[in-house]
């Protein structure tokens, strides 16, 4: 099970930190990712971070704005987003692959079997 929170409202500029909780498996042993989906658009890839934490990958529209992280002791993952723009508002989903971890487009979001229940953000003067 993953379990989203941290979204609100903020103000371009502004940043916010997501959560993703995680419950029911290994959670060191797998990579977990993060998703976006505006209305009207299909789901995004924004973040990826492997088992032990040694490989992140970033969407290019989100590079040097959102860092993403991983304590394992907590199974937790966070996804730190400073510079927030209009078009980072969305619904924001944490998920995890079948596989601990992937080859190829991590970003993808066919290739992942489990999702959280999503974490609204909305970034608006």
């Amino acid at each position: 099970q993953l379990q989203a929170s941290g979204g609100g409202m903020a103000q371009p500029g502004g940043s916010l930190r997501l959560s993703c909780v995680a419950s029911g498996f290994h959670f060191s042993n797998y990579a977990i990712a993060w998703f976006r989906q505006a209305p009207g658009k299909e789901r995004e890839g924004v973040a990826y971070i492997t088992g032990p934490g040694s490989t992140i990958n970033y969407a290019e529209s989100v590079k040097g704005r959102f860092t993403i992280s991983r304590h394992n002791a907590r199974n937790t993952v966070y996804l730190q987003m400073n510079s927030l723009k209009p078009d980072d508002t969305g619904t924001y989903y944490c998920a995890r692959p079948s596989a601990n971890q992937l080859a190829g487009n991590r970003l993808s979001a066919g290739r992942y079997a489990f999702w959280g229940q999503g974490t609204q953000v909305t970034v608006s003067s």
